[in-house]
């Protein structure tokens, strides 16, 4: 049976005449008599009878108009139940992210959320430094990217563009190298210096591009490697200096030590990237929020130190 016209119904059984309906609904009363008629057809039994100069429920109308507010309360307890489940932070919520990235904010990010009921936060890590990040966000719900060469495209997409951080991209040395007793670093102090490199197009060989840019001279790398973990291990080595962020740099007791490099722009912009359809779910909006803290907290860590 119609919906619409069980809520006529109701109303009538409430309201006692054709007319008090038909101001409730704000119609005709001969579109509330039409209604009627048609919804005794769909029963099968007549649901109102003549009363006086009017019409009265029979008790087949007076037990279906019960039938229909029984299944107004359902509807409306549904309805109740689904705005709570829209309103709360609940379910799963994917993160992919580049994996300094998810060495720097996602241990935090989940200790951050770890108490928070019915929310389950699955992540991942994947490096993909010569690959569009929002080609990832289809398949996850929030994806950290570094690529800040792709900010517009990621614009012109239609994506959610959340900044987290900007982290300093520093100046490696071994600790014994001669440059390593200076606070910071100019392009010019590191122009005849050896390199060890990541792949082209990751962010920190762009700093490289600049060195040459500012310097006129060509930067000699005789390494390139995807880990940054080798790097540091080839720097300490002594085998050369290298470009590495600074937040996820291991500089203690391993023998290398980092400065900062000025004169340039050295630095990678950390940014979450989702679809806005996502950004809407309050359990996305939870951790994306939560992702925003705990980059605010790992800024401000180094920035102490």
């Amino acid at each position: 049976m119609d919906e619409r016209r069980l809520r006529v119904l109701r109303e009538f059984s409430e309201r006692g005449s054709v007319l008090a309906t038909a101001d409730a609904l704000n119609v005709t009363p001969s579109a509330v008599s039409q209604q009627l008629k048609q919804l005794s057809k769909e029963a099968g039994v007549p649901l109102v009878e003549p009363h006086g100069r009017g019409v009265a429920l029979t008790s087949a109308g007076r037990r279906l108009a019960s039938i229909a507010t029984e299944l107004a309360v359902a509807s409306a307890r549904a309805e109740a139940s689904w705005q709570e489940y829209l309103e709360r932070p609940a379910g799963e919520v994917t993160v992919l992210s580049f994996p300094t990235g998810a060495e720097m904010l996602l241990p935090g990010l989940l200790s951050r959320l770890a108490d928070v009921p019915h929310l389950d936060v699955v992540c991942r890590d994947l490096d993909v430094h010569l690959a569009d990040y929002a080609d990832f966000t289809p398949d996850h719900d929030v994806v950290i990217a570094d690529s800040p060469a792709a900010t517009e495209s990621w614009h012109q997409r239609g994506l959610q563009v959340v900044p987290l951080m900007s982290e300093p991209l520093d100046v490696a040395l071994p600790e014994d190298h001669r440059l390593a007793s200076r606070p910071s670093l100019s392009p010019k102090d590191v122009a005849d210096e050896t390199w060890i490199g990541v792949p082209r197009d990751y962010p920190y060989d762009r700093v490289l591009s600049q060195l040459v840019a500012v310097t006129g001279e060509p930067v000699r790398v005789v390494q390139r490697f995807a880990d940054n973990g080798v790097v540091e291990a080839m720097v300490a080595a002594g085998h050369g200096i290298a470009i590495l962020p600074r937040f996820t740099t291991r500089e203690h007791g391993n023998g290398l030590v980092t400065r900062p490099l000025v004169g340039i722009r050295a630095k990678r912009d950390i940014s979450a990237l989702l679809r806005p359809d996502r950004f809407e779910r309050p359990s996305v909006r939870l951790v994306v929020q939560a992702l925003r803290d705990e980059a605010r907290a790992v800024a401000d860590s180094h920035h102490s130190v």
